[in-house]
């Protein structure tokens, strides 16, 4: 089971889907009982801060999870949330939501004109009088109801330094990406993870002044610089990455900007350590040029077309699923094997692997530079039912986890060219080079 005692922060400003912009600091006692701060901000820097939630509560720790593997399930339950605001616009703002609300006992909550008083600290919920008013901020903590803690090395990166120091991350459930289902929903994935206050990855700027704010002192972190868009090159993830629906997975992408093409390779597996590898994806179209975003600050928008695809089969539970598909809705009928790629584009996609062909997605792109100086690059969030962003009304309003430059990855993956190729022989039984999968070695050089 997870050990959860101690304070956890973000390590910089997240996005959920609206778009909100917050950062988070939880403090976890030995006696099961917690103290959250969510501090809300008017832009994606988390600079200018509106709001801040107060949330305390008890959590108790139950069993594996059976749907989301490695996950810890947990019951939870909130004893107050206070709200206090940072300004007169963001005190007007939520007034209004929750006047409007249908909650009973909470269309008077604020009377319309009351001036901002700073500090002042107003009860949401109150589990000893039985009032919630927090659903008119789409507000819900479902997000401790799925637990997973990992702890690995730092290597020490200041020159004349060796060894390694320990990080621990705290991975909470995912946010729905539609907010009227927020309310509802149970997670199955995670949104992006907390560090141990005092274990956490080095440098981190804004570690320190999340873990010394309050509702009263709220983080404000350093404006950020908004970085061009610049695709060109190869891109790949930085950790096992688990989405909603139990989809454990690695990417790697390669952007042409010369001609506005890209290649993507998506490497699916059963386990959230990504070792044990179920089938892979090889997708490649071409891309529009990116407009800013109106909705999300700091973000890009882009359409992207997928004309082409191939799927490989790693194991035998997919390769009987593929043989077992209709005949003509996935490559060649009754003719999949393991470790065996085949073009599906023919067959217009595969649809027991919901993929369809030609294909449009609207998406949202984010660059930034973190504090090593690499470059990221942050892709919108997929639904969370599981369609695709194929319209411009479903286009993201938040991101995945980011991926890192190649270019700026060899400090940290030394062994990442050496082992793109493994040594096969050809059928005149001389050595040749055969690709493997990137992002899959990658995990193995780790």
């Amino acid at each position: 089971p997870p050990r959860l005692e101690g304070r956890w922060v973000s390590t910089g400003c997240e996005v959920r889907p609206g778009p909100e912009f917050l950062t988070r600091s939880y403090l976890f006692y030995a006696n099961r009982l917690f103290k959250a701060y969510q501090f809300y901000y008017w832009d994606p820097s988390c600079s200018d801060p509106s709001y801040t939630l107060l949330i305390k509560g008890r959590l108790r720790l139950r069993q594996p999870s059976w749907i989301t593997r490695g996950a810890t399930e947990a019951d939870y339950h909130l004893h107050k949330v206070g709200i206090v605001f940072h300004s007169q616009r963001a005190m007007r703002e939520v007034a209004s939501w929750i006047n409007q609300s249908s909650a009973e006992g909470c269309r008077g909550f604020l009377p319309e004109g009351r001036s901002w008083t700073p500090g002042a600290l107003y009860e949401l919920l109150s589990a000893k009088t039985e009032r919630d008013c927090t659903a008119a901020l789409g507000f819900a903590m479902h997000e401790l109801s799925l637990v997973r803690v990992e702890r690995h090395q730092q290597p020490l990166l200041r020159p004349g330094q060796s060894g390694s120091q320990l990080v621990e991350e705290l991975y909470l459930g995912d946010i729905h990406t539609d907010r009227l289902e927020r309310l509802h929903y149970r997670p199955t994935g995670y949104q992006r993870p907390m560090q141990s206050a005092l274990h956490h990855v080095h440098p981190c700027p804004a570690c320190g002044i999340i873990y010394r704010a309050d509702e009263h002192h709220p983080p404000i972190l350093p404006a950020r610089a908004q970085l061009p868009m610049q695709l060109s090159g190869s891109w790949v993830s930085t950790r096992c990455e688990v989405r909603p629906a139990v989809l454990f997975l690695t990417r790697y992408f390669i952007f042409h900007g010369n001609n506005h093409t890209w290649e993507g390779y998506y490497y699916h597996y059963s386990d959230p350590l990504c070792q044990q590898p179920t089938f892979t994806i090889y997708a490649s179209g071409h891309y529009s040029q990116g407009m800013p975003s109106s909705k999300v600050r700091g973000g890009t928008e882009l359409a992207f077309k997928v004309t082409r695809a191939r799927v490989t089969p790693m194991d035998a539970v997919t390769v009987t699923m593929l043989n077992s598909s209709e005949p003509g809705s996935c490559g060649l009928a009754s003719s999949w094997s393991a470790g065996v790629e085949q073009d599906i584009t023919a067959t217009n996609g595969c649809l027991a692997l919901g993929i369809r062909l030609p294909h449009t997605e609207y998406e949202l792109f984010k660059t930034e530079q973190d504090t090593r100086d690499r470059s990221l690059l942050y892709i919108g969030e997929r639904p969370t039912d599981g369609s695709s962003p194929d319209s411009p009304d479903k286009r993201p309003t938040s991101y995945q986890a980011p991926l890192v430059q190649c270019a700026g990855a060899s400090e940290e993956f030394p062994s990442y060219v050496s082992l793109k190729y493994s040594g096969r022989k050809d059928a005149n039984g001389k050595e040749a080079l055969k690709p493997l999968p990137v992002a899959f070695l990658l995990f193995i050089a780790l």
